[in-house]
């Protein structure tokens, strides 16, 4: 019970650093592939998307550290989700 506590935590915690970058990896990307459609050159967007923020250069271990925090929070998901489910106890019925 207090494993799954502790896996609980640590995966709600890990879940908004995971998506933050997630969400602005896939808004940039998007939002170029739509800009440069149109003939507009956003340069600047691949270089977010790619995880150049300016004085802070993540390019290097940007993707690495976008996988490893999905994989991350996927398997932790998944085993509280499997874990929640095998530690049900059966439903009595109404007497």
């Amino acid at each position: 019970m207090i494993q799954r506590h502790l896996w609980r935590r640590v995966h709600r915690s890990l879940v908004p650093l995971a998506a933050l970058p997630l969400l602005l990896t896939a808004l940039s990307g998007s939002l170029y592939g739509t800009l440069s459609a149109q003939g507009i050159e956003a340069f600047w967007l691949m270089k977010l998307h790619t995880g150049n923020f300016g004085l802070v250069n993540l390019q290097p271990w940007y993707s690495p550290i976008l996988a490893l925090l999905t994989l991350f929070v996927i398997g932790s998901g998944i085993g509280l989700l499997l874990g929640s489910r095998s530690g049900r106890k059966p439903a009595t019925p109404p007497s």
